[in-house]
């Protein structure tokens, strides 16, 4: 509580400010920031409030991915034939990041996979979208994702290590993007949801070597979207992953015995370690 100045009576502020962490939260594919938040608030209300004591204040950033979906790039889309006249005549909108309109949700990806090329299209401006959400946050000392938001958070979080060269040329252009909007910082932690490896050859670079930001991935059970294998995939090319394996599916664990270990690593990563903030 404040105190009173003995001279004047004028009330003193005591204790410790408290620091903001910033951490940038990437959704999956079909959904949205807004989404993943509705998703992911009583998650942020129980870090606000466990990390107090350490006088942070967790501060999370729910970016939209720029890439617009049609109800057909759903998995398991059954169109009726008005869903298939609208399918046809925006068709084009696949190829393109701006816009679909649609009545439907607002469903979006950070990238698009090429299955003839097994390439990620639109991947360049997703990238941008997160570039200018960490500079319009002054920088983000963290990165937590799920499923396609979880693969795309690895690659963020390898492409801001200073010690990772990026390809030259525009291969490179989105991960010189990101360095530069987060002042050339690296991620203090990363924390991915029912994440998976990205397989594209021309990103390759960001896996080797290994991913040395800290890491800590969750891993459903029953999850059958992206399966066990996939997740764990992804956390053999970090370095010292801590793994946990939730008894769900598809889904951010919210329930306290599982939000407690995230609250525990980031406070480790993030005030505790000599990398703090």
């Amino acid at each position: 509580m404040p105190t009173a100045d003995a001279a004047n009576g004028t009330p003193k502020a005591s204790g410790v400010a408290k620091k903001p962490l910033k951490i940038l939260m990437l959704h999956g594919y079909t959904q949205s920031g807004p989404l993943f938040h509705s998703k992911t608030k009583a998650l942020e209300k129980f870090l606000v409030k466990a990390l107090a004591p350490s006088n942070v204040v967790p501060q999370l950033i729910y970016p939209s991915a720029p890439n617009r979906l049609l109800p057909s790039d759903v998995p398991g889309f059954e169109p009726s034939n008005s869903a298939t006249a609208a399918t046809t005549s925006s068709d084009t909108t696949r190829t393109t990041s701006t816009t679909v309109t649609t009545d439907g949700p607002d469903m979006r990806a950070w990238f698009r996979r090429d299955e003839a090329t097994n390439s990620y299209r639109l991947l360049d401006e997703g990238m941008a979208a997160i570039a200018t959400a960490i500079a319009a946050a002054d920088g983000i000392h963290g990165i937590c994702g799920f499923s396609q938001g979880a693969a795309t958070a690895a690659l963020v979080a390898a492409a801001l290590e200073p010690a990772r060269a990026p390809p030259p040329g525009p291969a490179g252009d989105w991960a010189r993007g990101l360095r530069a909007a987060n002042a050339g910082r690296a991620a203090l932690f990363a924390v991915a949801y029912s994440g998976f490896r990205a397989l594209p050859q021309g990103l390759a670079w960001l896996f080797e070597p290994a991913i040395k930001t800290p890491s800590m991935h969750y891993i459903g059970s029953l999850d059958t979207v992206v399966d066990e294998g996939r997740s764990r995939a992804l956390a053999d090319a970090c370095e010292d992953p801590v793994v946990m394996v939730h008894p769900g599916g598809h889904y951010v664990p919210i329930a306290r015995d599982w939000a407690m270990p995230l609250a525990a690593f980031i406070k480790k990563h993030a005030v505790e370690s000599e990398n703090k903030l």
